[in-house]
This record gives structure tokens, sequence and C-alpha cells, in this order.
């Protein structure tokens, strides 16, 4: 099947797609955008979340025939051009970045969190970032990366 939706503001189309194949997939292979990892293939580890029509999903739960016509926000896609968001300066100042194989989902889930919420609780930090699991920052840096970029976007606003 052809599968043709918006990617971070371009169109693409994919050829050939089986019924099996998953977003995750699509993105990484066919559309060339490696940086939402596939880690569980099975939606626990929140390393490949991207937006789909605006909501944070585990791309890798994504059949990419439901990706149709849809519009796909990846890690790559919250960056201006050259000049990175806000969470990502942020990730980048506070060493919340380890082996990075977590940090694209978290980044998504933590963009999705600071524009939901101008000032996030750390209880409300920790309950957007629970389907992301890490295995080398203790989450501590994490938290403090996502109270950063939170505060500076309040500011700016």
């Amino acid at each position: 099947m052809r599968v043709t939706f918006t990617v971070n503001g371009r169109t693409e189309t994919a050829d050939d797609v089986w019924e099996g194949e998953s977003l995750l997939y699509v993105l990484r292979e066919r559309v060339g955008l490696p940086g939402s990892k596939n880690a569980c293939e099975q939606g626990e580890c929140g390393s490949c979340t991207v937006y789909l029509d605006g909501i944070p999903v585990c791309a890798c739960l994504v059949a990419a025939g439901q990706a149709e016509g849809r519009q796909v926000r990846t890690v790559e896609g919250l960056a201006d051009g050259d000049r990175l968001d806000p969470i990502q300066e942020a990730f980048v100042e506070c060493g919340a970045v380890q082996c990075g194989f977590c940090t694209p989902g978290l980044l998504v889930q933590a963009h999705d969190l600071i524009e939901r919420v101008a000032r996030p609780s750390d209880a409300e930090i920790r309950e957007a970032l629970a389907g992301n699991l890490c295995r080398c920052t203790g989450y501590e840096k994490i938290l403090d990366a996502v109270r950063l970029a939170a505060a500076r976007k309040a500011e700016a606003r």
C-alpha cells in the first residue's frame, strides 16, 4: 500500500508498505528520520514517541497505514532549522542526555507537557514522563531540564 502523510511540515510518501509495518519503521527506514528510537517495539519504553495529529503516541504501536493523510511531528521537528527548541536546549544544558536512546521520546513528551502546562509541578512532570524509561540518568537531570525549559517558556510568554 502507499502511505502519504505530513512529517515535520513536509509531505512524505512511502510505497509498498506492508500491513504490519509500523509508523516507527516508516519514519526511520523509509523517510530517513532516525531520531525516534526502536527499543522495545511494545510501547513500554517511550523511546519512539512522536506527535500524531498533535498527540504523543508510541510510533512502534501505530500501523503505518493509520498515518495516511495525518500530521506527524518527530523529535527532529521540534527544532526550528538550526535553532533548538527550549526543551532540547535545556536537556543539553542540564546534562540530561547520556546514552541518548531515551532522549527523543523524553523530549517529545516533555515538549507536550510544557505546551499544555506553563509551570508543571514535579508530580505533573513525573506523571507526563512516566511512560518513558531511562537507564542512565536517574531522572534527576531530566526533571531539572523540564523545569528549566518550562520556566524559560513561561517567562517568554
